[in-house]
């Protein structure tokens, strides 16, 4: 095999063809931004889909998640206008009582989170719509946001009783409802809070644990009544209007690029305009707790209940320490428990994670993907039901080339693309099914070579 000229290279074909070839990087340095927040991406185009009037969106990410949403909401009457750069729209809606029912099968694609909220938008509606998704969405849960959904009176069915894409919402009259978030997932706890702005009553979602609050959060910009009572989130029915927002850089895109900046002696990078929502910077407590010492964290904006807090983050080598992460940690940490993984390879001793199960049911079977990938590189690791163990390598680990499959699961290739960057000079690591990685984070493979020094 020739020496790639770059850290890492990417050929694209199709989930089965796209794969991506990582070396060994000698130096990570830079000031760079990272896309936009997915999470918030999604949120802003459903209620500015939902408000009336005009709504102009900043930051946004367009990545083929946040599209599908662009997509299903200019379906339901929704104008959308994408300027240039595509981070930059303006929606004009005639409101929630006037969305229009599609002409066609809405497609999801491969967002979970697309498809759940959506759900609680569209079962308050007044007229027919049916969802659906590709293969790996069609897998995945959608009981447990129908359920609660059902309580308040939707209409929603498919296979297995609505336990799976695709489904069909027949809008109706809602009520309000009183749930406890037993899964601990912010899209079931998103889902009813939407439906329950069209609602007859108050809605209250009450949590065992804090999960990501994004929809709370930007619910009052657009005028929506929300009471939040520590782990009770209550919404009362209301009319949103469009309004003007910015979505900050994603935290998890921005988690591969702290990683590489831990593991790479010798670093000095600089992350800008980073989302520091508290309820998604959990692995910033974990790498604390690994010893972490050369993160620095300068917000730009005060945290508060009303606003989405952002900063700059600064990175340097770190030698760290494996641990047992708790498992109340988990809700916070769930989508980067992949690069988690990573790291814990490069540390020294022993990293266990439990009470992680929800990995199982996530773009791929996420426990099972990270442990064959991590075997591949030679990191001893094993797997449990709700979790894994990571014996670590230390900080210069004599990692071992060869090939993997990311299950094409976005998040797993790009963890591995930023552990094999730590290979040994002789080494390359192939990681295939990786078309994916542009549902999330569109020109990856771009900034990870413009950060890293081959």
């Amino acid at each position: 095999m020739n020496v790639i000229p770059e850290s890492l290279t990417e050929t694209r074909g199709g989930p089965e063809s796209g794969y991506m070839q990582v070396r060994r990087g000698h130096r990570v340095s830079g000031n760079i931004r990272v896309p936009g927040d997915k999470s918030i991406s999604h949120r802003s185009l459903i209620l500015g889909g939902m408000a009336s009037g005009k709504t102009v969106v900043t930051g946004f990410l367009p990545s083929d998640d946040c599209l599908r949403t662009l997509s299903a909401f200019s379906r339901l009457g929704v104008q959308i206008r994408q300027q240039q750069d595509e981070t930059s729209l303006e929606l004009v809606s005639p409101g929630f009582t006037g969305l229009r029912e599609p002409d066609s099968i809405l497609d999801f694609g491969n967002s979970g989170t697309a498809s759940r909220l959506m759900c609680g938008v569209l079962a308050g509606t007044s007229f027919f719509t049916v969802m659906t998704g590709d293969d790996s969405l069609r897998k995945r849960p959608m009981k447990r946001v129908v359920d609660p959904l059902s309580m308040m009176g939707a209409k929603i069915d498919g296979p297995g009783s609505g336990s799976r894409l695709p489904l069909a919402v027949r809008g109706t009259a809602l009520n309000g409802i009183s749930f406890l978030n037993a899964h601990k997932s912010a899209q079931v706890k998103s889902s009813i809070l939407l439906a329950g702005l069209n609602a007859s009553g108050p809605t209250t979602v009450e949590e065992p644990v804090q999960t990501r609050d994004h929809t709370e959060r930007l619910l009052p910009l657009f005028g929506g009544k929300v009471l939040r009572e520590g782990l009770r989130t209550t919404v009362y029915p209301s009319r949103l209007t469009g309004t003007e927002m910015h979505v900050p850089g994603d935290f998890s895109s921005a988690a591969f690029f702290l990683a590489l900046g831990l593991l790479t002696p010798g670093s000095s990078l600089t992350l800008e305009g980073v989302g520091l929502n508290p309820t998604r910077t959990g692995l910033l407590q974990v790498l604390e707790a690994m010893k972490a010492r050369s993160l620095r964290i300068l917000p730009s904006t005060p945290p508060s209940l009303e606003s989405e807090p952002y900063g700059n983050i600064h990175v340097g080598f770190s030698e760290l320490e494996g641990i047992d992460v708790p498992p109340e940690w988990i809700p916070n940490i769930i989508d980067e428990i992949p690069i988690l993984a990573a790291c814990a390879a490069c540390a020294r001793g022993t990293t266990t994670i439990r009470g992680a199960s929800e990995l199982r049911v996530k773009e791929s079977d996420r426990i099972r993907g990270i442990v064959s990938a991590l075997q591949v590189l030679g990191v001893p690791c094993k797997e449990f039901p709700d979790g894994l163990a990571i014996d670590g390598l230390g900080p210069d680990p004599r990692l071992t080339g060869g090939t993997i499959d990311s299950l094409n699961d976005h998040r797993i290739a790009m963890s591995m693309a930023v552990l094999g960057s730590r290979l040994p000079e002789s080494e390359i690591l192939t990681i295939r099914g990786t078309d994916f990685v542009s549902t999330s984070f569109p020109g990856f493979s771009n900034l990870f070579n413009q950060v890293v020094a081959c």
